[in-house]
């Protein structure tokens, strides 16, 4: 899963007014990577009026729609690091990763990142990882 995020979609120390900020922010990222076209940003938006994508532990996943599934090109992550966090709902995300995945590959991204983020340690290193490989290095631990 690791190999998914690249440095270049891994942003720290980040600010958002709010979560729709947030969503634009990891969403542009997945565009940026090639892994979605432009509509996924809404589809992102479309989700998080249906359902919240907040997991708990700080943590939220936005991710598009399922009639969103023909804007993804291939699968992506991108994680924005919030040490202040931002208001999501009624919870405060202090990490949002941002996902696309390809032939139903979400599913399986999902559940990784959601035992990666069920220990409570590995949110603690995620939060204070002054680097993109101090985080990558906590999700190969949590594969292994």
């Amino acid at each position: 899963m690791s190999e998914l995020f690249s440095n270049e979609n891994i942003f720290l120390n980040q600010s958002f007014k709010n979560q729709e900020e947030a969503i634009e922010k990891a969403g542009q990222a997945l565009i940026d990577a090639g892994a979605v076209t432009d509509s996924y940003i809404q589809a992102m938006k479309d989700r998080e009026e249906v359902v919240s994508t907040y997991m708990g532990n700080g943590l939220a996943i936005p991710h598009g729609t399922e009639e969103a599934k023909n804007a993804v090109l291939q699968s992506g992550l991108t994680l924005l690091q919030v040490p202040d966090g931002v208001q999501w709902g009624d919870e405060t995300a202090k990490v949002i990763v941002g996902i696309a995945g390809k032939d139903g590959e979400h599913l399986d991204l999902l559940s990784k990142i959601a035992i990666t983020f069920s220990e409570e340690e590995n949110v603690e290193r995620i939060l204070n990882a002054q680097s993109a490989e101090e985080i990558k290095a906590v999700f190969e631990e949590a594969d292994a």
